[in-house]
């Protein structure tokens, strides 16, 4: 409750016994019922609650219940404390509305895809996921993997710019640097300098020699005809010898 007392009960017990304040003060004041309070001012309510002195406790002081008594519409103030309590971290992950949980899978996806140097526990403060559904995304084992479309959490309104804009720079400091020795992979283009000169022109639009054909075999035709002779004389004989 905005601007109430602490322990608003024994507040309204303590200023019920000790003030002249009217049930209607007492109920703004103390973020109350006016009925509430008059059934404290009876005994009906809040029995056995010790009631607590708001002067004591800095959230009252005494011109300020003395201005509310002479004026019965004038409502009571609680004064602001001069010591600052420092906001409290959030743990565990963030708390995601009902209506936006059914965007968290697509908002998750696009997060693996587009920054895939995040932690997991850093996706997790983003949207408020968890672990098992972060490594179901990304291997593709989620039950809807079919159906999921990458849609920026920002966008969606489960997290804010300055935080993703923070979690990926914390997750580039935190990125293992490249071993020495092991420079960038070389450009698959050689520079333009290298490319346009004359030799390089040359050698570009030069023709290539024509390969030398081997040379064709001479034959003599004698030679031929001389051979085919004697191959069928030898195979005459051959018969010759297979009918006797």
């Amino acid at each position: 409750m905005a601007n109430a007392p602490l322990m608003p009960k024994a507040t309204a017990v303590w200023l019920v016994d000790n003030t002249a304040l009217s049930f209607d003060q007492i109920a703004a004041f103390c973020k109350l019922h006016p009925l509430e309070v008059k059934a404290i001012a009876d005994g009906e309510a809040a029995q056995g609650i010790k009631g607590l002195d708001p002067v004591l406790t800095g959230q009252l002081t005494r011109e300020e219940i003395e201005k509310a008594q002479n004026n019965p519409t004038y409502r009571l103030k609680v004064q602001e404390s001069s010591v600052r309590v420092p906001e409290q971290k959030r743990k565990g992950p963030r708390y995601t509305p009902v209506s936006r949980r059914q965007d968290r899978p697509n908002a998750i996806l696009w997060l693996v895809k587009n920054h895939p140097e995040l932690l997991d526990a850093q996706i997790m403060r983003l949207v408020g996921t968890t672990k098992p559904t972060i490594e179901a995304i990304r291997e593709r084992t989620h039950w809807n993997s079919a159906n999921l479309v990458a849609a920026d959490p920002v966008t969606l309104g489960l997290c804010s710019q300055i935080e993703l804009d923070m979690e990926v720079e914390k997750a580039a400091k935190n990125k293992p640097q490249q071993p020495e020795g092991e420079g960038p992979l070389p450009d698959t283009l050689a520079p333009v300098e290298e490319t346009t000169t004359e030799e390089a022109m040359a050698a570009a639009f030069a023709k290539p020699a024509p390969k030398s054909q081997p040379e064709e075999e001479v034959y003599d035709a004698d030679a031929v005809f001389a051979k085919l002779n004697a191959m069928k004389s030898d195979h005459d004989e051959d018969e010759e010898d297979d009918n006797r």
